[in-house]
């Protein structure tokens, strides 16, 4: 069935903090928990009260309709607070990464024209040089929560009634930057409805999502992946979320996973592989696993060795899928009850996919090629910058920039970024294949691979590998993993030089950055 017979109607007026937190009021759960910290518990009606608040408290410091917030705000209640207060006072939030530096800060404080910043005190040294390197002054920029004059005190003096100001599920509602990984970061521009397009589309109708369900994410907030995950699918369904701003480690996790029992775990590929690595060890000792209903990964995809192992030590599956900042979350999927490992699934309901060459035609089933996208959560444009919008959103299509194929039962598989592609003896070749060979290996426990030119300025693999003991790096290991690639795979996918590294580069998002790999 295609994604035009699942669209998505909206009322008029609308306004996507009513949408969500009005809504919850409305059917009875005000006094149930929404947010879980070490150290409080929000109910959904104390979350409209502050909610209301901050939007009260950022109008009474003059940010009026339309103005961006950009918000460097670590995984705790007031992310919340500020992004919904925002939207039901008609400004935009704009969340940020908060790992970036102080001169990509620069840049998007100058790109966006930011009326207000609000940071959380732990990234200062970043943010406060920036705001003093960009040409453009935001009229504010404070501290987001901690002691003395900052947003909480305003916050906590301003009044808990806001009426939502009206827009449409087409309006502006709220932006996102791109990582920028390939260039300066791109703010996507949301409308108001794509976060109930994913909720419904995603997170009831593709991951089967209740309101009984506990969701701890990984990722974080400031990510599409975290904010749907950690933020607007509990919500949506009635449910809670854990948040738990520490640097997440397989040992912080246990922690939460003890304490909190969530029933929704969200992580990406390299995270599930390093708690693969704690639990193989003594991590898992006397855990019970039971609480978790659904396993969700993205971001890249999902090796099937790592897949088999996690069930093994977890009795958890995981749900591998596909999504962007650009569409908002996954809009190819797989289900708790249709499971091909090694797939990224099938498209999410609501979503059109086609995979093309590079004449623009489509490829025929089995063979790879571009892969782009279309649905109802795809952001309108990218702010500022007409030429990126014009080469990534095609007559209504998202080009994803990723290599797809789709085998002869619907399933579709990744096979790299496009720019990650590589042409090994005329044929293509996916790096991620070569990378799910190597990781099936005992001594393994990430791999990358890239392209590099031999003598003959012939293209050929090269991987990059963390092993689980240094110490067994060797000649030996290198002919093993070659020789383990020619059996597995087919003999030409295998990598002629072996690196052996004690990290991988990554994004903040866990995303392995291959492009710094490259000679």
């Amino acid at each position: 069935m295609s994604g035009a017979a699942n669209q998505l109607d909206f009322p008029t007026p609308y306004n996507a903090a009513e949408r969500f937190i009005d809504r919850n009021l409305k059917e009875g759960r005000g006094a149930k928990p929404v947010i879980f910290t070490f150290e409080e518990t929000v109910t959904y009606t104390q979350l409209a009260e502050r909610a209301s608040r901050a939007g009260n408290a950022l109008l009474a410091l003059g940010i009026g309709k339309g103005d961006r917030v950009l918000m460097m705000i670590k995984d705790c209640p007031t992310f919340y607070y500020i992004f919904w207060g925002a939207i039901r006072a008609g400004i935009v939030p704009v969340p940020l990464n908060t790992l970036l530096r102080a001169k990509d800060y620069a840049f998007i404080i100058e790109d966006s024209g930011g009326a207000a910043v609000l940071y959380s005190p732990e990234f200062a040294s970043e943010v406060e040089p920036a705001l003093a390197q960009s040409k453009h002054k935001p009229k504010v920029a404070m501290a987001a929560t901690g002691p003395g004059n900052g947003f909480d005190a305003l916050l906590a003096k301003a009044s808990a009634e806001l009426a939502a100001q009206p827009s449409t599920a087409e309006g502006d509602c709220f932006w996102l930057y791109s990582s920028g990984t390939t260039g300066s970061p791109k703010g996507a521009v949301h409308a108001q409805r794509d976060m109930e397009v994913t909720c419904r589309q995603y997170a009831l109708a593709t991951l089967g999502a209740i309101e009984g369900d506990i969701f701890f994410s990984i990722p974080r907030l400031f990510f599409a992946y975290g904010l749907g995950c950690a933020m607007t699918f509990p919500i949506w369904v009635g449910g809670a979320a854990v948040l738990d701003p520490r640097r997440p480690t397989p040992d912080t996790v246990m922690e939460v996973l003890t304490r909190f029992r969530p029933t929704v775990f969200a992580a990406v590929p390299t995270f599930y592989t390093a708690m693969i690595h704690h639990l193989e060890g003594a991590g898992a000792k006397g855990h019970d696993f039971s609480h978790l209903r659904r396993c969700v990964t993205g971001g890249e995809a999902l090796p099937p060795e790592m897949f088999k192992k996690w069930k093994e030590l977890t009795g958890g599956i995981a749900q591998d899928g596909i999504g962007s900042t650009e569409a908002l979350h996954i809009y190819i999927s797989n289900r708790f009850d249709d499971i091909k490992p090694g797939a990224s699934g099938k498209p999410v309901p609501g979503y059109d996919c086609r995979i093309l060459d590079p004449e623009g035609k489509e490829v025929p089933v089995g063979e790879s090629g571009r892969l782009f996208i279309r649905g109802q959560s795809i952001a309108k444009y990218y702010w500022n910058n007409p030429k990126k919008t014009a080469e990534t959103m095609v007559e209504g299509w998202l080009n994803t920039g990723d290599t797809y194929l789709k085998d002869a039962d619907g399933y579709y598989f990744y096979c790299g970024r496009s720019d990650d592609m590589l042409k090994v003896g005329g044929i293509w070749v996916s790096p991620f294949e070569i990378e799910s060979a190597l990781v099936e290996h005992s001594k393994v426990l990430e791999a990358a691979v890239v392209g590099r030119a031999d003598d003959e300025g012939l293209t050929k693999p090269e991987a990059y590998i963390v092993l689980k003991d240094a110490r067994d790096a060797g000649d030996g290991l290198v002919k093993e993993l070659q020789d383990h690639c020619k059996k597995t795979r087919a003999p030409y996918k295998y990598p002629r030089w072996v690196n052996f590294v004690a990290e991988l580069p990554k994004t903040a998002t866990g995303k392995i950055q291959r492009f710094k790999l490259r000679h």
